[in-house]
Formats: C-alpha cells, sequence, structure tokens
C-alpha cells in the first residue's frame, strides 16, 4: 500500500511539472503540435500525412479528425499539423496553429474525434 502510495505521489509531481510546462509553453499544446522536417520522428509523420487542405481565400472551416496529420497549403506557403492534442478542444482559429501570415482571414478549425476515441 505504501509503495502504491508513493508511486501516486510522484505520478502527482511529474503531471504537475508537465501542466506548468505545458502552460509555460501556450495553450497550442491542446490543438496538437507542428510537423517540422528534419528530425526522425518528425520526418516519418511528415511522410504519413492524411491528407492536403488547401486554404483560399473562400476557405471558412476545415473539418480534421483526432490523430489525423495534415498539411495546409494557402498561396505557395505551407505548413503541416498532428492533430494529437485533445480530440475536441472546441472549434479554434487556423491562425493559432499556422506560421505568422499564413491566412489574412478567420478560418475556423473543428476536431472530430477518432474511432479510437469513442471505443470503449
Amino acid at each position: 500500500m505504501k509503495r502504491l502510495l508513493n508511486g501516486i505521489a510522484v505520478l502527482g509531481i511529474v503531471l504537475l511539472a508537465l501542466s506548468a510546462a505545458s502552460a509555460s509553453a501556450g495553450a497550442s499544446w491542446q490543438l496538437g503540435e507542428p510537423v517540422a522536417v528534419p528530425s526522425g520522428e518528425i520526418t516519418v509523420r511528415a511522410a504519413v500525412t492524411n491528407r492536403t487542405i488547401a486554404i483560399t481565400e473562400g476557405t471558412r472551416w476545415v473539418n480534421v479528425t483526432h490523430y489525423e496529420v495534415v498539411r495546409f497549403t494557402s498561396e505557395g506557403r505551407e505548413f503541416i499539423w498532428y492533430f494529437d492534442g485533445l480530440a475536441q478542444p472546441g472549434p479554434f482559429d487556423l491562425a493559432k496553429i499556422a506560421p505568422a501570415g499564413f491566412v489574412d482571414h478567420r478560418v475556423t478549425v473543428y476536431i472530430s474525434p477518432a474511432s479510437i476515441d469513442l471505443s470503449g
């Protein structure tokens, strides 16, 4: 029992430290993470991009799925995002995760749960 309590205490400290670190890094961790090529793990993710979404001046919203890797393009620019954050953080503006100047209008991102999120 004492070992279990010590394990729980250690886990709590680790979670607290991670929470503090992520809070200082901003809230984008809840939305996923950028995929930048050249590191090993990231390059693999970039190679398995699920799909490409072209953002035009007429794009007002996009639908993505939790755990999906999406390449966003706009006027010759692109970035890749791995939606491995919260399953449904609520709609948010693409500008929160896009490089500065990527879009000049509001594009709302909606994240649907993946099948793994729905399994019991």
